[in-house]
């Protein structure tokens, strides 16, 4: 791939978090790839409690393939698919087979004004803008580390439910390249509950069932308003101790 100038980038993230491991616990992960179309592959994580074999989080990622010169999408070539291939299961295995999985549901795009929003030219107690990429957050193909995304996202989430609630599941779709010099803002409000109303008309609870709400987000360029990533998170109570 590296001679090829060939990388892969990713497209979608899912996870799902049953339970928290607590301090001193131990958790299993079993991960593999496989491949997902012509231009795609996928990888899924199973995690375990390793005393008790209990489940406690599932997730997937489809990753697509670009040429790093054209910045373009391109298809797996044969040399790569068999290169790739000799890492992944003979028989197709997913971590969410279950037909209608929350992993495939489409996120519909966040208008603005959104209820909630950390902007990025607008953090109290610092002049230099709050959300733009580190060298930190960089991988080896320059671009923003998808797990930096999730802290970007859960930045403008109100604090009331970050004190009450824990996050149970998370999707993330990933729209365009963010860079190291792009300034990010941060756009959340209450999913509709039956697609056409807002949160206002519903007395302000972000769904019928108060204790598990549901989120949809933006992150977007600030200078120009491109969409970067848009994504969905759930929630649940914390329990108690």
């Amino acid at each position: 791939m590296r001679k090829m100038h060939l990388i892969w980038v990713t497209a979608r993230m899912h996870i799902e978090i049953y339970k928290y491991p607590a301090w001193s616990d131990v958790v299993e992960i079993e991960t593999w790839c496989q491949s997902e179309g012509r231009i795609g592959t996928r990888r899924d994580w199973i995690l375990k409690d390793a005393t008790t074999g209990e489940l406690i989080g599932r997730a997937t990622g489809k990753w697509v393939m670009m040429n790093q010169d054209t910045r373009r999408l391109q298809k797996v070539s044969d040399d790569v698919r068999e290169e790739h291939l000799i890492f992944c299961p003979r028989e197709p295995r997913l971590a969410f087979p279950e037909k209608n999985n929350k992993s495939l549901k489409k996120i519909i795009k966040l208008e603005d004004p959104a209820q909630y929003s950390r902007l990025g030219l607008t953090f109290v107690y610092s002049l230099k803008p709050l959300m733009q990429p580190r060298r930190a957050d960089l991988d080896m193909n320059h671009h923003v580390n998808y797990v930096t995304y999730i802290g970007w996202v859960l930045e403008s989430m109100p604090q009331e439910i970050i004190d009450t609630h824990e996050l149970q599941s998370i999707t993330l779709d990933y729209r365009r390249e963010c860079l190291q010099d792009d300034v990010v803002d941060s756009l959340t409000s209450p999913e509709p509950i039956d697609g056409t109303k807002t949160v206002s008309e519903h007395n302000g609870t972000a769904r019928e069932d108060a204790d598990c709400p549901q989120f949809l987000h933006l992150l977007r360029v600030s200078c120009d308003g491109q969409e970067i990533n848009r994504g969905r998170t759930e929630w649940r109570k914390k329990p108690a101790r």
